[in-house]
């Protein structure tokens, strides 16, 4: 603990002292368990290393300047992990029992939370795995609900700063009618290749377009993607987006400092419309987005043409930030107090 310099902090793992565990077997969870072991013990034929049945989520704990710890909306979390282990054929966690785990393995673990004014907070990261021995594709009987936490800084380590994005016609993120609505690992998996790609050409990520016709936004990498254009925030629609807790927090603030908000199917070419534009997420809150690069058509939409970010996303990105440190009042219910 005394070599951790919580300014400097990266977005990355560290041990901390206990994650939490809870296995569904005979058709019922089980008692929550707790563990100082990092590593699972699993069959080599489990269906989550054969067939893809694993599902995670992304939450956040903070210490406000009152000292108090406080996670962000716990309980769409839980519902978005539902909603996962539905369409990969997984038993549901109930949401009470998923919410009892989050506040043990924080409480556990709360000499990791970064302090107030470090800027940094703990990491949340559930996942749940099949775990059944199985040769054959048909959805899995035994699984395991694990939390993780590691303290963390900011995903960019240039923080709050516009960067380039580019379109790889490529590359598809996924199907129309795929798993892109779950949060699911094999997601992510399949965006690897091109976000490497991107990387190796000098950009931040890829801004994918839609697998079918090659001509709607779709995600901005591993994020959520918003533009501003005048009073409006518009952010892509479509079965195949992963619905971002944090981007409909931004669309609720949005509205309360007056901006329309238009959740619709977005074409590219409106990119070269918006006066601001950001990548959203848990890990980076918002990202903004500097220019997108179309390598394929040789075109370019310059966003930020100073290089910062904009008012309209540095006022939606303080006040979320603000709600989650406890600087502002949470008028929406999105706060867990951990006592």
């Amino acid at each position: 603990m005394k070599s951790i310099d919580w300014s400097k902090l990266g977005f990355g793992y560290i041990r901390t002292d206990y994650n939490v565990r809870i296995n569904y077997r005979d058709g019922s969870w089980g008692e929550l368990e707790i563990s100082s072991d990092e590593n699972l013990n699993i069959h080599m034929a489990a269906t989550c290393l054969h067939y893809g049945q694993e599902a995670f989520e992304g939450m956040k704990a903070f210490k406000g300047k009152d000292g108090r710890i406080r996670i962000f909306r716990i309980e769409e979390n839980a519902k978005r992990l539902q909603s996962s282990c539905e369409g990969i054929c997984m038993a549901k966690l109930p949401i009470d029992r998923y919410v009892d785990a989050i506040k043990k393995v924080v409480k556990l673990n709360e000499r990791f939370i970064p302090p107030y004014e470090s800027g940094a907070s703990l990491y949340i990261r559930p996942i749940l795995i099949g775990t059944g021995a199985q040769i054959g594709v048909h959805p899995g009987t035994e699984f395991m609900f694990v939390v993780m936490v590691s303290p963390v800084g900011p995903y960019f380590k240039e923080g709050f700063k516009p960067s380039p994005y580019a379109i790889l016609r490529q590359y598809d993120r996924v199907a129309p009618l795929g798993t892109g609505r779950f949060k699911v690992g094999g997601n992510y998996a399949s965006a690897l290749l091109a976000g490497e790609h991107a990387k190796s050409l000098g950009y931040s990520a890829v801004l994918f377009l839609d697998a079918k016709e090659k001509k709607y936004l779709d995600e901005c990498g591993p994020a959520n993607f918003f533009g501003i254009r005048g009073n409006s925030y518009i952010t892509p629609k479509s079965d195949s987006i992963l619905p971002s807790i944090t981007n409909n927090s931004l669309m609720t603030l949005a509205r309360e400092i007056g901006l329309t908000v238009e959740e619709r199917p977005v074409l590219e070419d409106e990119l070269a419309t918006f006066d601001e534009a950001g990548a959203c997420g848990t890990a980076a809150v918002i990202s903004p987005v500097e220019r997108v690069d179309d390598l394929d058509l040789n075109k370019s939409y310059v966003i930020s043409k100073n290089g910062e970010a904009g008012p309209v996303s540095t006022k939606l990105y303080n006040k979320l930030r603000a709600i989650q440190y406890g600087d502002e009042a949470d008028k929406y219910g999105w706060i867990t107090f951990i006592d």
